[in-house]
């Protein structure tokens, strides 16, 4: 790996770690940031891990130690797919790659208006359009909004239904998006969209963020280049 490519993918798992934090404190559920790594001692939102590591080599052992794992579903984003947590009773659930995007002007977006969601109404609207009738909307709370660092972003149809959306998080060297999704039309609905909102919001600033499978394709056709594996390790 290029150290450009470390640099982005250290940046990326920094990001990344932030916004599980931030989820997980509109939880009420308390993480704490080591030089090796991010983690909560609670079980942490559905679909959000315990801990992130931050750095290459992170010590097994003591990642494993900040974890409760006595509740079911204990997960490690492990950001540089370079550890073996299986002594640990952790099996491999899926690998991904990082994702970096360089800042500038994105391609021209479908015409669909967008905004920030900045109140419970509109944090709600969005959740219900992300989940899609999946029973997890609940996982967006208002508290989230009280986070500085946290945007939300809807696209509009003309006739103002949220069809399509994603989840921007501010950084110092990069913005992070997640939770990329579009009502119709797939992936590569959302991406102009979501693309165009980060880049009004945030103009300097390299997008990162991970997939896999289909959606990691639909990434690199937006004009996204894989930097770095990382692997997701669930407990039990």
């Amino acid at each position: 790996m290029t150290t450009s490519k470390q640099f982005l993918v250290r940046a990326a798992a920094r990001n990344n770690a932030e916004w599980c934090a931030a989820m997980s404190r509109s939880h009420g559920v308390a993480g704490g940031f080591e030089a090796q790594a991010w983690a909560a001692a609670a079980r942490t939102p559905p679909y959000y891990p315990d801990a992130v590591t931050l750095v290459p080599g992170a010590d097994p052992d003591a990642l494993a130690a900040r974890i409760d794992t006595t509740t079911p579903g204990a997960s490690v984003k492990d950001s540089f797919a370079d550890l073996d947590l299986t002594e640990a009773g952790y099996r491999v659930l899926f690998d991904a790659r990082w994702i970096h995007r360089p800042a500038g002007a994105p391609s021209l977006a479908p015409d669909l208006g967008w905004d920030v969601a900045k109140d419970r109404d509109a944090l709600r609207a969005w959740a219900l359009a992300w989940d899609d009738e999946g029973g997890a909307a609940d996982l967006f709370r208002p508290e989230l909004l009280d986070d500085p660092d946290t945007f939300v972003l809807a696209g509009h149809s003309a006739d103002g239904r949220i069809v399509t959306g994603a989840v921007a998080s501010r950084g110092d060297d990069v913005v992070g998006v997640s939770n990329v999704f579009a009502r119709d039309g797939g992936p590569d609905l959302a991406w102009p969209v979501v693309l165009g909102a980060v880049h009004r919001l945030f103009p300097t600033l390299p997008v990162v963020g991970y997939e896999h499978g289909d959606d990691l394709t639909a990434a690199v056709r937006q004009g996204f280049e894989p930097v770095g594996p990382l692997r997701i390790w669930l407990h039990g």
